[in-house]
This record gives structure tokens, sequence and C-alpha cells, in this order.
């Protein structure tokens, strides 16, 4: 007996040849038609010439590697008995139906999003049956919708999509065909082009472009050569979580299910796949221990892929660093498809997808974090001061103070409007906020010694743990910790819509110009605006500028964010708050870094600088480029020309390659 192990792409041709090759008296009982896909051929229990004297094909099969819901490979080992029964000789109804941007396909996609999860099981949902979700991408620079369906299903958006009978068609599950020229990009598609690894847990096996939260839309840029570009959106802000198309003409989509969590309590590190949100990491993280945390955000809702890529600070940062300097390795999809560790991408590639910005390189599937030990009780104090209350004297004093307190403290003070104790006055808050790994006890007194100014008392304080100090900053104080699992959750700290810009002061802001600052928070945009000063110092001071490509580390005070934010319903007078922002953001520039005036990309501004549609010059793209990364910008394109010369991976600030090794382009 001779067995083969057939990869689920190869052509009965291939397969026939090297059998022959190898023994003139053994055979598998195929197709005659030599170019039939073996993959979909045996998922549909089909005959053969020789299905008389051996039956149909499927009852020759006796083993197989399967990828499920949760990306692991299983062989008929791992997965039980009655899942391989039903993987060969299952089918499914397919619906294909194509539609171009003209025909709303931007706002069909958005509307999906919604929809997907809610299917029934027998469709996709929890994956009980072998059934993709797939949207084909073609270079036609159209996408084709995919999903095994019925036409009864969710009837209003199958109207929307204008199905009608002749779409579907009876045929074999995962892959399949329609021999009319719209799906001949799909026809023609080279699935050896995608090198499969076996990396460490999680282990993510298809090609996935993952839309991270159900309030971004989806702004798609087609290119004729190559299909298309994705990148995500919420209001006026660009968010990090740039998503990307392989160089093949069709890419797998899963919005559900590509967030798994791992954490290894044992080893202090944990796998976290890009899909997944902040709060889920926080969470699985505190149920596994209570002195194990990871130095991040306290916005929840955003997601951990595009967080990353940026940088990303938070409560720990003057004691931990940043997000990007506790990542260990990653899973990266590069431009041809292949799924890469650190080893096998290399250290440099490796150093650029760790602050480097989303979008420029490949995509990130899945990050290996290292865990930061905390007490097991850490305190948050608030301390809000009205101008009427010397606010404007307390925060020219914090500048000389923060930066050079005790690593274990984190302070800001957000700066915004609000309704005065006298009827129909408006004032201006400065909330100073400290986090503290430690005590209350030793808190109060290290303030009183280093602030007195600021008057803290034990009153002003509370103790609790690390994972409620997240509900405690992110103004969640009276929700449970489920709420940090809610993707949906409007947080508090983000408005619907909004745009924001960010700052470095390297030297104290005199009072004078805060005098100015305070003025602008009167003005009547700036009813939902804010500006909130971080603190640096600690461990920032400590960590070289070029460890990663973000660049903010030793000199630096304070960072500062602007953000002003409206409804959606009033987005029509949108320009209104983004020219406020504007006008602060210059009147600000004469207190802050120079030469460049240095800015944070998870906090995108594209009034600093574009990428030309093409072709952008070093020049050009250098704008943007060393606010964001100082002199680490020419290393990053570096990087960038090895990986993807031709520029394929782009957006509006995506790192450029050098434009001597760019192929040229056809429109």
């Amino acid at each position: 007996m001779m067995l083969h192990r057939f990869n689920l792409v190869q052509l009965f041709v291939n397969f026939i040849t090297r059998l022959v090759k190898k023994n003139r008296t053994l055979v598998f009982p195929v197709r005659t038609c030599h170019s039939v896909g073996t993959g979909g051929y045996f998922n549909g229990g089909d005959y053969d010439l020789l299905f008389g004297k051996y039956d149909v094909i499927v009852d020759n099969i006796i083993d197989a590697q399967f990828i499920d819901v949760n990306g692991r490979i299983l062989d008929r080992k791992v997965i039980r008995e009655d899942l391989f029964w039903a993987i060969p000789g299952a089918t499914v109804t397919v619906f294909a139906i194509s539609k171009t941007l003209e025909q709303n396909a931007i706002k069909l996609l958005h509307r999906w999003q919604y929809i997907a999860r809610d299917l029934p099981d027998e469709i996709f949902k929890k994956m009980k049956s072998p059934h993709f979700l797939v949207f084909s991408f073609l270079f036609a620079a159209f996408f084709s919708l995919s999903w095994a369906t019925s036409a009864h299903t969710h009837e209003s958006f199958l109207h929307c999509l204008s199905l009608h009978s002749e779409d579907s068609s009876f045929i074999s599950k995962i892959i399949y065909a329609q021999n009319n020229s719209s799906y001949s990009s799909v026809l023609e598609f080279s699935m050896h082009n995608l090198r499969f690894s076996t990396p460490t847990t999680p282990k993510p096996q298809v090609i996935i472009t993952p839309f991270y939260e159900s309030h971004l839309q989806a702004t798609i840029y087609c290119s004729k050569k190559h299909g298309l570009q994705v990148r995500t959106r919420s209001g006026g802000h660009d968010f990090e979580g740039i998503s990307y198309v392989s160089k093949v003409s069709f890419v797998i989509i899963d919005l559900i299910n590509f967030r798994s969590i791992d954490i290894d309590v044992e080893n202090k590190v944990a796998w976290v796949q890009s899909g997944a949100i902040l709060g889920e990491l926080y969470y699985r993280i505190a149920k596994k221990s209570k002195t194990l945390a990871f130095p991040a955000g306290v916005c929840h809702t955003v997601g951990v892929g595009g967080y990353f890529s940026g940088g990303g600070y938070g409560l720990l940062f003057r004691k931990y660093g940043l997000a990007a300097d506790n990542i260990i390795d990653a899973q990266f999809i590069d431009v041809n498809g292949r799924i890469l560790d650190r080893k096998a991408m290399g250290e440099d590639l490796f150093w650029a997808i760790r602050g480097g910005g989303g979008g420029s390189f490949g995509i990130v599937i899945a990050w290996k974090l290292k865990l930061v030990p905390i007490p097991a009780t850490v305190t948050g104090c608030i301390v809000s001061k009205t101008l009427e209350q010397n606010a404007i004297k307390l925060v020219h004093r914090w500048q000389y103070i923060a930066h050079k307190l005790p690593d274990e403290t984190y302070s800001s003070v957000a700066l915004r409007r609000v309704n005065s104790s006298q009827d129909g006055k408006k004032t201006v808050l400065a909330s100073f906020r400290l986090f503290f790994l430690g005590g209350v006890d030793e808190l109060v007194p290290l303030m009183q010694e280093r602030f007195s100014e600021l008057g803290l008392v034990k009153e002003d304080c509370t103790e609790m743990s690390w994972i409620e100090s997240i509900l405690y900053f992110g103004q969640l104080r009276n929700k449970s910790l489920d709420v940090l699992l809610d993707r949906t959750f409007q947080s508090p700290l983000i408005s619907p819509a909004f745009k924001a810009k960010s700052d470095y002061v390297k030297e104290p802001v005199p009072e004078i110009a805060l005098e100015g600052l305070w003025s602008k928070l009167y003005e009547e945009e700036a009813k939902s605006a804010g500006v909130l000063f971080v603190a640096y110092g600690g461990e920032m001071d400590e960590i070289p500028e070029t460890a990663t490509p973000f660049p903010h580390r030793a000199g630096n005070l304070y960072k500062i964010l602007y953000a002003v934010g409206w409804q959606k319903e009033d987005n029509n007078n949108s320009q209104r708050y983004v020219s406020w922002i504007r006008r602060v953001y210059s009147y600000m520039s004469s207190f802050v870094s120079k030469s460049p005036r240095e800015a944070y990309i998870n906090y995108r501004d594209l009034d600093i600088g574009t990428n030309n549609k093409d072709n952008t010059s070093y020049a050009q793209a250098s704008v943007w480029g060393h606010k964001y990364f100082k002199n680490n910008f020419d290393k990053l394109i570096s990087v960038k020309t090895m990986i993807d010369p031709e520029n394929f991976f782009r957006h509006e600030q995506s790192i450029p390659p050098l434009l001597s090794r760019w192929k040229k382009r056809g429109n």
C-alpha cells in the first residue's frame, strides 16, 4: 500500500505525474479532468472511473490536516471522529455577488459587519460545519461577497445586494469557481504562494484582515494591479488599526474569531491576536493573576493591533516603558503571504513593527507580550481645581515636578471647560490624576513632600487592584469588569467623532502662555474639547531613542494631547471643530519641541503631511516622518525598501520605500 499526502489546492495532474514516476501498479480513484483541484473535489465526495471497484474517492481518505475556527492545525487523531466523518463529502450552497464601489460596495461591507455574527449556526458563525466566509478581492477593482446561505436569510441585506437565483450554485465547499469573466481572477489564484508555518500558540493559519471594532468604517482604496487596500477610520481620527491586502487575489476576513488570548502566568508572557481589544487583554490577565499586568492604555475598546504598532503608552509606562517595549515576538504576514515570527523576519523588521505605525510593512496577526509584575494594591487619586482655585499656577508648578516623581507614579493633568459655581458662568477645570504602584499611605506623604501646593490628602485617593484602576481612570468606576469585554461600548473618554493632535514639551510653558491656552477653551467650539498633559521621565528617560521606532524618550517633560469632539448629528459642522484645534495647535508652536515639532503616531494627524497618491519622495515623506520618528525614519525607510520595495502596503502616512527601488507602476 502506498500513502500520499495531498495539498488542498494540488491539481490531480500533479499528483498523477508523481505517482506514475514512483509506481505504475498503484492508482488512486481520481477524475479524468486533470485540472480539478483536490481540495474541493475530495470535500464533495465525488466519483471516478474506478468507483465501482474502490467506491467513491472519500472512502479512500484515511487522514487529513484541518484548520479549525481557533486557527489550530489538527489531524485525525486530534479531531473528533464525527468531524473527520463530516469533512469529506460535505457540500454547501454558495451565493457569490459582485459589487463595485459605484454600486454601494463600501456601505454593504459596513452593513455586513452587523449581520455576519448573527447568521444561523448552519451558515458560518461557530464553524460547526466546515464553511468559510470569504471576501474575494479581485484585480478588476471590485469585491465578491460569498457565503454559505439560503435566499431567505437576512432578506433585507440580500435585497440590498440584489440577489437573484442565478447567483447561486450547488458546489463543493471551500474552493469553488464559476466559469465567467467576473471570476477569472479567482480561478487563477495560486495558493502555493501562501507559505503556511506552524508557529507557537496561538496558531492563526489563514490570511485574515480584521476590522477591529464594530463602530469603525471601512474605507477601500482599489488598485488595478494589486486589488485594494483597507484603512479603518472613526470620526475625525485615523486609527492605527490599518488593515491590508495580501499579494494574492483573495483574502479571508474573520471579524469574529481573530482575537484569542493565551496567558502563561508561569513564564509571565501572553500571546494576543491583533483583533483583540485592550479590555479583553486586561480581563484575561486579571482572571489568571492579580500581580501581573501589561503596560498599555485605559481606553479599553482600542484594538491591540494598531495600538502596539504605534508604541502605546499607559499608566505603567514610566515604570516599564511602552507597550511596544514589552513585545518579545510576533506573527507577521509579509507582502508575499508568508507567516513569519521574530526569528524568520529578522531583527530589523521586528524593530520596525514595534512603533513604526500600522499598515506599512505587512500585517501583524499576533503578538507575544512580556507581562510585568505589579503589587496587589495600587492607588488612584484625582484632585480637581478651577481657575478660581489657582489652577494655572498649579499646572505651571506641576511641569517642574511630575517628570521627577518615582517611576512607580503616573501623573497627568486634564483641562476642560465646565460650568462655574456662579450661575451662567463658565470656567476651566484642571484635574490632576495620579496612579501609584503601592498604597495610599506611601503616596500621600510623597506628594506632600514633592508637591505640597496641590494639597493631596487620603480622601482624594482610592486603593484598588490594577484591573480596577483601568475602570477608575477610564471613567467606568460604576461598571463591572465585564464592561472590558464590550467592544461596542462608547467610552466617555472619546466622542463619537473627534479630531486629535499632539505635542512634546521640553521646557516648562510660561504662566502667561498657559493663560492663553485657557482662553481657547472658552470658545464655542471647545464645549467638548480637552487638553491632556502626560508626564514623562522614569523609565522613558532610560530607554534609547533607537530601541524602537518610537523616539520620544529622554528630554521630554510631558506630552500634550489636544482633542475636540462632536456628535454625529453635527458632522456637517465638523470643519468648525477642526479649525478650532488647528488654531490651538498653532498657538502652542512657540512652547513645544522644534526641528522637528514632534508628534505621537497613535494620534495620527494628517495635517502634518501626507504621501502622494502614487510615488512619494523622501523629502516629501520626511515632512511628517521626522515628526513621528525623528532620525529613526531613515531606518524605517530602509526596512520598507527591503521588505516591500513596490510599496504595496500604503496609506496617507505609511512608510514609503526609496523611489529608486520602485518598479514602474501602471494605472
